[in-house]
């Protein structure tokens, strides 16, 4: 096997390849470990691995992770620090299950399987994953001996999203969840953003997109990963470029791969991708909810803002709580001692904190009755001056709105309108795109370490809109939501638009010593915030539409949130460009009705304007619908 197929099984388990530190002499000396097939209301069994403690001297409850990424990797007693090391010291039950198609289970695997209000066991054909699990609870709290009647669940990327699917109609037993990294929703997170298609995931189709035949403890798709990775590419920027339009991709590796097939199928947001948006059916909850993200984390962030939000805004029974740090995807269960995103440096042991203060102590307060309830709503790191803080409410209602202006000679205005009337203009030629990152990178699986990167080299191209404040002279904190709110006109009949929030370094910033030589922090612009918008869904992500040459529209997008404190001595700037490759695909500036399906003609260059009366909203109540989902048709309640 070669050393890339390796790193891409290393990828594909990545919640349980975390850590390598869990004495597993630990594990056989404190736990017993066997396995079931759990029955469904259907018939279908799923597979699932339990540890219980060796001491009966008292009932333990249950800690379950149900997973698409092969429970038996639990089944050698390494348990590779998930859960961490003091969850495990605490002496719970602990349970791992294969979802529904996946490894050991069977049945057929459905990505984001759509869930289906009203849970009634006794109705043996309405299956989803909150289904899968009441089954599964009802029969640990019947079957498993020494425990106390409760159940947690954790899981982190798509066992978050499992862990937040369980909570519609959850089991009365379900009395804590933390969703970690999780997915709310495909066509926002991990494969789209807002509607654009991650190009940079396409090795990943493979693992999501073929179902397996009889039950197996060993991954079926490894030929698959293999059409990308048997002759691996030095420059993904140079691969995907020479690659062409998306259509060659499912000529050259996916027109066997199901779940390609559906995106290709479905380049809009229609009933497909409406009913396996998780968010709208997350309502009366009652368990305890922490929900866990990473503000660098480049595959799910969307999912943990999102989640916390709707249980907020749906569920007042909940005691429901987010925690944000300064990690990326999924860095909480792992501990490195010094805490860097790419070349940033947040301080040491973050991630042990997380795991002893904040993890630990929610758990043992919902599922054993132990310590107090302190856990504030939000538990958030300020990337910016580098340290926690907490919040009652989030977004933070304490924190001063901030609204950014652009003015001519690339100047940013701090909540003072500049002139209405200039017009900011560039041409986006998706022949020459904008590389997503400052550094030459191979095939990545899901790239990461671009969210915190230099722009030096974004801000000096021509078809890059780079506006820049005057140096600050005091401290400015930006916090909450953020929403770029564009005025634009165009040559061409389509265009995405790539908005970016960056912090500029003084010029004698000093270079930290942890950095390769070639890394100057001397006016570093470190990358904030991100968020692409395709313009086609500026009315309705159902229903696209193409622009009118040289009519000025309006584009109105979220970016995700942000905690960051702009130093005294650093400036704020804004970026806005059209291509961001091959972080997100190309799009043809030519309105095409599916992209999947666009001819190498199609590709043509644009003359874009941005108009003055263009701005960047950060915080306050703003003036969008909380999810930016405007559709005639979504799911009903």
């Amino acid at each position: 096997m070669s050393r890339f197929i390796l790193a891409i099984l290393i990828a594909i388990n990545f919640e349980i390849t975390l850590a390598q530190n869990n004495d597993s002499i630990y594990v056989r000396e404190h736990y017993d470990l066997k396995e079931y097939h759990i029955p469904m209301r259907d018939g279908i069994e799923l597979f699932t691995v339990v540890y219980t403690p060796k001491d009966t001297s008292k009932k333990a409850p249950i800690l379950l992770n149900r997973t698409c990424y092969n429970a038996s990797n639990y089944t050698d007693y390494g348990l590779s620090g998930y859960p961490s090391k003091y969850l495990l010291h605490d002496g719970y039950i602990l349970v791992f299950q294969d979802v529904r198609g996946r490894y050991m289970s069977d049945g057929t695997f459905d990505n984001m399987r759509p869930n289906i209000p009203g849970n009634d066991p006794k109705n043996k054909n309405d299956i989803d994953e909150s289904s899968d699990t009441w089954d599964t609870i009802d029969w640990m709290i019947k079957n498993i001996k020494g425990n106390n009647g409760k159940v947690g669940m954790y899981g982190i990327s798509y066992p978050g999203f499992y862990a937040a699917a369980a909570l519609p109609d959850a089991h009365p037993a379900l009395k804590a969840s933390s969703p970690q990294a999780p997915i709310a929703d495909f066509f926002f997170d991990d494969f789209h953003h807002q509607g654009a298609y991650l190009e940079s995931y396409s090795a990943a189709f493979a693992v999501f997109g073929y179902q397996k035949e009889g039950r197996t403890r060993d991954p079926w798709y490894i030929d698959k990963i293999k059409r990308f990775y048997d002759d691996p590419a030095a420059d993904g920027y140079d691969f995907y470029l020479r690659m062409g339009p998306l259509k060659n991709l499912t000529k050259k590796f996916h027109d066997d791969n199901f779940f390609w097939n559906q995106i290709v199928e479905h380049p809009n947001y229609d009933e497909f991708w409406q009913k396996r948006n998780l968010l709208p059916h997350l309502k009366n909850s009652t368990p305890a909810v922490m929900t866990v993200g990473g503000w660098f984390d480049a595959e799910d962030l969307y999912g943990p803002l999102n989640i916390y939000k709707t249980v907020e805004a749906t569920s007042p029974k909940a005691k429901n709580a987010i925690v944000m740090g300064p990690w990326d995807h999924g860095g909480w269960a792992r501990e490195q001692g010094m805490t860097t995103h790419n070349h940033i440096y947040f301080g040491d042991s973050i991630s042990t904190f997380y795991q002893r203060e904040i993890e630990r102590k929610f758990f043992a307060y919902h599922l054993k009755d132990e310590g107090v309830d302190t856990l504030p709503e939000a538990y958030m790191f300020d990337t910016g001056v580098k340290k926690w803080e907490t919040f009652d409410a989030w977004p933070p209602k304490e924190i001063a709105p901030v609204t950014l202006y652009f003015g001519e000679n690339g100047m940013l205005g701090i909540n003072k309108p500049t002139d209405e009337n200039a017009v900011f203009e560039y041409t986006s030629d998706p022949k020459k795109p904008v590389p997503y990152t400052s550094q030459t990178e191979g095939l990545t699986f899901t790239p990461r370490r671009f969210m915190s990167d230099d722009q030096r080299q974004a801000s000096r191209r021509p078809d890059v809109l780079t506006f820049e404040s005057e140096i600050l002279t005091d401290d400015r904190v930006l916090a909450g939501e953020i929403l770029a709110k564009l005025k634009v006109s165009m040559s061409g009949t389509d265009a995405d638009f790539i908005v970016k929030l960056i912090d500029v370094y003084p010029d004698d910033h000093p270079n930290y010593e942890h950095n390769p030589k070639n890394i100057i922090m001397g006016g570093y612009q470190q990358l904030v915030r991100s968020e692409v918008f395709r313009g086609r869904f500026r009315n309705s992500f159902a229903k696209p539409e193409p622009f009118v040459p040289g009519e000025v529209s309006d584009v109105d997008f979220r970016l995700q949130d942000v905690l960051h404190t702009f130093k005294k001595g650093h400036r704020i700037m804004i970026q806005i460009h059209s291509t961001w490759f091959p972080y997100i695909d190309r799009n043809p500036q030519k309105y095409v009705d599916n992209i999947y399906k666009a001819e190498e003609s199609d590709f043509i260059k644009s003359t874009i304007q941005v108009h003055g009366a263009s701005s960047v909203q950060v915080g306050g109540d703003l003036d969008a619908p909380l999810l930016l989902v405007k559709e005639e048709k979504m799911i009903k309640d």
